[in-house]
C-alpha cells in the first residue's frame, strides 16, 4: 500500500545495484535471495563501495545503533553516487517507513511484505518517492532464502517471525507472527547449497526453537524432527545451529547434537540477564536455573561444546545488585564468549513505561566490564584446547597474507595464506594462541 507520493528528479535506468546489510543472518540470508534474483534478471552487482545506479539497504532495528548506521551508509552511497536510487527494506523499514523516507536521498522503503518484490520496482521506477508498509499481521507467508559466504558457508533460513513478546523487542512488530518451511523445502535447499562445494550451513531463523509452526498452526514437525531428517542426508557438509532461546532446547536436542554425525558442536543460546527479577521484567520465558540446566546439560556431554551467550544490560530496573547478581551468574557459567547488547529503549515496546531507568553512563560501564568477561572467558576456552586436533574450515579471503577458519566448535584458526585450502576443512592441530587471539 503507497502511503506517501513526492516528487523527485527523473533518473535513468537502473543497471546496476549493490547492498548493505545490517543486523542479523537471517537479514543477510535475504538479502542473498534477492540480489541472486536480481542477477538472474540481467542487474549487475556490485560491491557497496562501488558504483552503483541503486543501493539497496537491509535494515534493522535491534538498537538506536542500528536505526543511526542506516543514515551513514545512506550518506556513504550518495557520495559515490549524488544521483543514486536509494532503497530501505527489512524490519526498520517496517516500522518506521515515514521516517526512513524522510531520510535525504532514500527514493523507496519496503515493509515485511513487499522487500522480495524489489525487482519489480527496480524495473519500474519512476518519478516518485515510495514508501509500502504494510499492516504486520498480513505477513503470514514463509519466504525460503539462503546466503553463501565465500563459498564456504551458507545460512539457511527454515523459520522466520516469533511469537513471543519479550518486553524489549519490536522482532514480532517487524517480521509478525511465528512460522516456518517445510522439512522437505529445507532438504531440497540443502541439497542445492551442497551442490555449490558449501561445507558448513548455518540453521537461521528469528525463533529457530519454534520451527514446525505454519500460519500461527502447528503442524506435524519439530525442531527435533528437522535436525534428525538432516542429520540423515548423504552429504559431505556439517551442519551449525545459530540462537536458540533456551527454553526451547531441549535436553532431547542436547542429546541428539551429542552424538550426530553431522550437527557440531556449538551452541548460541541468549539469556539477557542472570537476574530473576530483570527476566520476569522483560517476559522471558525461562529463570537462571533452567538456563544453568541447559549449560551444564551441554558441558556434561560434550566438554569440548563452545556455547556463546547474549547479555543485555541497563535494562529498567537493573540496580547495581541485581547487575552484580547477573555478572556473578555469568562468572559462575562454563561457557565460551558474551555477545554484550547496551540496552535501547525502541517505540512500541513495554519495556519504554518501565520506572527505574538505567542512566547512559552507567549503562556503558556496566558493558565494558561484561565484554571484559567476555575476553577472558574466551581466552580460557582457548586454552582448554590447546594441544588438541580439529576440522577447520577455511575462508576465501587473503586477509594480510593469512588465511582463517573456524573449527566446528568455533574456535578461529589461522594460517599462512594457501589458495589450496580455501574451502576445505583440514585437520589442524592448535599448538598455540597468537598476539591477536586466533589458534596457531
Amino acid at each position: 500500500m503507497s502511503i506517501s507520493t513526492v516528487p523527485i528528479e527523473s533518473r535513468k535506468k537502473i543497471s546496476s545495484v549493490a547492498f548493505h546489510t545490517l543486523g542479523c543472518k537471517l537479514n543477510f540470508s535475504e538479502s542473498s535471495y534477492i540480489s541472486k534474483s536480481l542477477e538472474e534478471n540481467d542487474f549487475k552487482i556490485v560491491e557497496f563501495n562501488e558504483y552503483a545506479d541503486a543501493y539497496v539497504i537491509n535494515t534493522c532495528s535491534v538498537t538506536e545503533n542500528a536505526d543511526n548506521k542506516f543514515r551513514y551508509f545512506v550518506k556513504q552511497a550518495l557520495k559515490i553516487n549524488p544521483e543514486a536510487f536509494i532503497a530501505a527494506i527489512g524490519c526498520y523499514a517496517q516500522l518506521k517507513p515515514k521516517e526512513l523516507l524522510s531520510v535525504d536521498g532514500v527514493d523507496l522503503v519496503l515493509g515485511a511484505a513487499d522487500k522480495f518484490n524489489l525487482l519489480d520496482y527496480l524495473k519500474n521506477i519512476d518519478n516518485s518517492k515510495k514508501n509500502h508498509s504494510c499492516n504486520i499481521n498480513e505477513v503470514n507467508f514463509f519466504k525460503e532464502s539462503y546466503s553463501l559466504n565465500h563459498r564456504t558457508r551458507a545460512f539457511l533460513k527454515v523459520q522466520d517471525g516469533c511469537d513471543y513478546k519479550c518486553s524489549f523487542c519490536t522482532i514480532p512488530l517487524a517480521r509478525g507472527k511465528s512460522r516456518s518451511n517445510t522439512i522437505s523445502n529445507v532438504i531440497d535447499n540443502v541439497k542445492k547449497i551442497a551442490s555449490q562445494n558449501i561445507k558448513e550451513i548455518v540453521l537461521t531463523g528469528i525463533n529457530l526453537g519454534d520451527f514446525g509452526k505454519t500460519s500461527n498452526k502447528a503442524i506435524n514437525s519439530n525442531f527435533l524432527n528437522l535436525i534428525k531428517e538432516l542429520d540423515l542426508l548423504d552429504l559431505d557438509l556439517r551442519f551449525r545451529i545459530s540462537s536458540i532461546e533456551p527454553n526451547l532446547l531441549s535436553d532431547e536436542i542436547i542429546e541428539f547434537v551429542s552424538t550426530s554425525k553431522k550437527f557440531v558442536h556449538h551452541f548460541h543460546i541468549p539469556l539477557q540477564s542472570g537476574s530473576d527479577t530483570i527476566l520476569k521484567l522483560m517476559r522471558r520465558r525461562y529463570d537462571a536455573d533452567l538456563y544453568e540446566s541447559r549449560i551444564n546439560k551441554i558441558n556434561e556431554l560434550m566438554p569440548n561444546a563452545c556455547i556463546g551467550v547474549d547479555v543485555i544490560v541497563g535494562f529498567p530496573g537493573e540496580d547495581d545488585d541485581k547487575f552484580l547478581e547477573s555478572m556473578s551468574f555469568l562468572e559462575t557459567l562454563d561457557i565460551s564468549y558474551l555477545h554484550v547488547f547496551t540496552y535501547s529503549e525502541r517505540d512500541n515496546t513495554h519495556a519504554i513505561t518501565l520506572p527505574n531507568i538505567v542512566k547512559s553512563n552507567i549503562r556503558s560501564k556496566r558493558s565494558k566490564l561484561l565484554r571484559i568477561l567476555s575476553s577472558r572467558k574466551k581466552v580460557n576456552f582457548y586454552k582448554k584446547h590447546l594441544g588438541t586436533r580439529h576440522n577447520v574450515l577455511f575462508e576465501s579471503e587473503n586477509k594480510n597474507g593469512f588465511i582463517e577458519g573456524f573449527s566446528s566448535n568455533y574456535l578461529r584458526f589461522r594460517r599462512k595464506w594457501d589458495s589450496s585450502l580455501v574451502g576445505s576443512v583440514v585437520k589442524s592441530k592448535f599448538k598455540e594462541i597468537d598476539s591477536e587471539g586466533f589458534a596457531v
